[in-house]
C-alpha cells in the first residue's frame, strides 16, 4: 500500500495551494463579512481546470482523479471554506450524476458548460419537509407530451441563486415513494423557475444558500436524468462522492485551524515564555495533528475506492463522520488557544468556528453517516 501522492497529485496540491495562498486569502475575510458570493475566484478557477476536475477531456474538463478533487477542495477550503463547498457541489454532486447517468448529448451541452465556468451548477433535492428523508419530497414532475411539468419547492439550495445549471429532483409517481423519484437537468432560465431568500447563516457567508421554487416548470423531456424512477439512486450515489468532498473540505478547516494555533502559540507569551512551552497547549497540537492525519487517509482511502470502483459508501461516510467532528474539535481548541483574541474576528480561527459546523449538517449529518457506516457492517 502506497501513502505518498504521485507527482502528478503532489503538482495539483502545490498549483492549487500557490492560487489559494494568491487569489482566495487575500479576500476570504471580506467575501465572509459581506457574504459576497465568491464569482470573481470562480472565473480564475475555470481556466486551471478547477471547476471540471473529473470531467473527461473530451467534455473540456481536467479529467483527474477522485484523489486530485479532494485534495483541491481541502486546498481551497483552508483558505476559504465557502468557495470550497460552492467547488465541491459543482464538482461532485452535479458533474459527476452528468458524466455517470447522462446521455452523450446531455454531457455534450452540460459538460463543457460546467467545466468552463460558464455556469456554476447546484444540486436540488432538499425541501421543508424532506431533508435526510428524501423519499418524502413533494415536489412533483409529470410528463406531458414532450416535456415534464415541474411543481414545487426546494430550500437550502448550495449555489441556488447564482446556479444556471440544476439537477433538480422531483416525483413521477407519487404512489411509489423514493423509488418515484426522478432527476432532471434543468436551466435557470425556464419559465416557471423563481429564486426565493437567500439565508443568513451562521457561518460560510459567501456560499449563498437559498430557497427555490417551481411553478409550472416546463422541461424537456430530454433532459431527464436517467431513467424514471433513477431519481433516488442517483443522489445517494452523488452524495456518496459529495462526502468525500465534504470530509476534505473539513480537512481543510481543520488544518488552518492547526496552522494558525502552531503559529499563534510561537509568537503569544504568557509568564515570561511563549505558550506553546506548556505542555497543555503542545498536548492540544499533538491531538489536532494527529486527527487530522488519520482523516485524511481516511478521505484518501474513500477516494481511492472511487477511482478503483469499489465501495464508496462506507468509506465516504467514515470520512465524512470523523473529518466533520474533527473540524468542530480543531476550531473550538484553536480558539481556546487563541484566547480571548480567538473569540474575536481579529483572527481567522473566528471564521473558522463558525464554518466548521456545517459540516456535520449538510450532505447528511454525522448521524446518516452512522447509519450508512452500520448498515454497512449489519448486512
Amino acid at each position: 500500500m502506497n501513502f505518498e501522492l504521485t507527482d502528478n497529485q503532489k503538482m495539483i496540491e502545490n498549483m492549487v495551494r500557490e492560487f489559494a495562498e494568491k487569489e482566495i486569502e487575500p479576500v476570504a475575510d471580506e467575501l465572509d463579512k459581506e457574504s459576497k458570493y465568491p464569482t470573481e475566484i470562480l472565473e480564475k478557477m475555470a481556466p486551471l481546470g478547477l471547476l471540471g476536475i473529473m470531467i473527461p477531456e473530451k467534455y473540456g474538463g481536467a479529467g483527474l482523479d477522485a484523489v486530485s478533487f479532494a485534495i483541491v477542495i481541502e486546498e481551497i477550503s483552508k483558505k476559504c471554506a465557502a468557495t470550497g463547498v460552492v467547488t465541491e457541489v459543482h464538482n461532485s454532486l452535479v458533474s459527476w450524476p452528468i458524466i455517470e447517468y447522462g446521455t452523450e448529448e446531455q454531457k455534450e451541452k452540460y459538460l463543457s458548460i460546467l467545466a468552463k465556468g460558464e455556469e456554476i451548477g447546484a444540486f436540488a433535492g432538499t425541501e421543508p419537509n424532506a431533508g435526510s428523508d428524501l423519499g418524502s419530497m413533494e415536489t412533483t414532475a409529470e410528463l406531458d407530451g414532450d416535456h415534464y411539468v415541474i411543481n414545487g419547492q426546494k430550500t437550502f439550495i448550495t449555489s441556488g441563486s447564482e446556479a444556471g445549471v440544476l439537477i433538480v429532483f422531483a416525483k413521477t409517481d407519487k404512489e411509489k415513494g423514493h423509488r418515484g423519484i426522478s432527476a432532471f437537468l434543468v436551466e435557470s432560465d425556464m419559465d416557471g423557475f423563481q429564486v426565493g431568500d437567500i439565508y443568513d447563516k451562521m457561518g460560510i457567508n459567501a456560499n449563498h444558500v437559498s430557497e427555490l421554487f417551481f411553478d409550472d416548470m416546463k422541461v424537456p423531456k430530454e433532459n431527464l436524468l436517467g431513467e424514471e424512477g433513477d431519481g433516488y439512486k442517483i443522489a445517494l450515489s452523488a452524495l456518496d462522492r459529495g462526502r468525500i468532498g465534504i470530509a476534505a473540505q473539513a480537512i481543510g478547516i481543520a488544518q488552518r485551524a492547526l496552522e494558525e494555533s502552531v503559529e499563534y502559540s510561537q509568537q503569544r507569551e504568557q509568564f515570561g515564555r511563549p505558550i506553546s512551552k506548556f505542555q497543555a497547549i503542545q498536548w492540544k497540537l499533538a491531538d489536532m495533528a494527529t486527527r487530522i492525519e488519520a482523516a485524511r487517509l481516511l478521505v484518501y482511502r474513500s477516494a481511492m475506492a472511487e477511482d478503483k470502483g469499489g465501495n464508496v459508501s462506507k468509506y465516504a461516510a467514515m470520512a465524512k463522520l470523523f473529518a466533520s467532528e474533527l473540524a468542530v474539535d480543531a476550531a473550538n481548541e484553536a480558539i481556546q488557544i487563541h484566547g480571548g483574541y480567538g473569540y474575536t474576528d481579529e483572527y481567522v480561527v473566528e471564521r473558522l468556528y463558525r464554518d466548521a459546523k456545517i459540516t456535520e449538517i449538510y450532505e447528511g449529518t454525522s448521524e446518516v453517516q452512522k447509519m450508512v457506516v452500520s448498515r454497512d457492517l449489519l448486512r
